[in-house]
């Protein structure tokens, strides 16, 4: 009797535990842009260098923060 218990709760103890593993259902359905990135933030603070609407000064920032900002090789030298 005492080792049907123990097989029983043992069951029970994994079952609890394989269901606190399981995953959610992702229902946000992730992020929905209305305008394209370089269109504006609407904030003062913004880089000087930076114009809002257009696309190439955009690239230009991305480009220039990759190359100064996160390239660890650049800021060490």
């Amino acid at each position: 009797m005492k080792t049907r218990a123990w097989h029983v709760l043992g069951a029970l103890g994994a079952a609890v535990a394989l269901t606190a593993c399981g995953e959610k259902p992702q229902t946000g359905g992730g992020v929905k842009y209305d305008a394209p990135p370089y269109a504006g933030t609407g904030s003062n603070f913004t880089s000087p260098d930076w114009k809002a609407g257009d696309a190439g000064s955009w690239e230009q920032k991305l480009k220039t923060r990759m190359q100064y900002g996160q390239n660890e090789y650049n800021r060490v030298r």
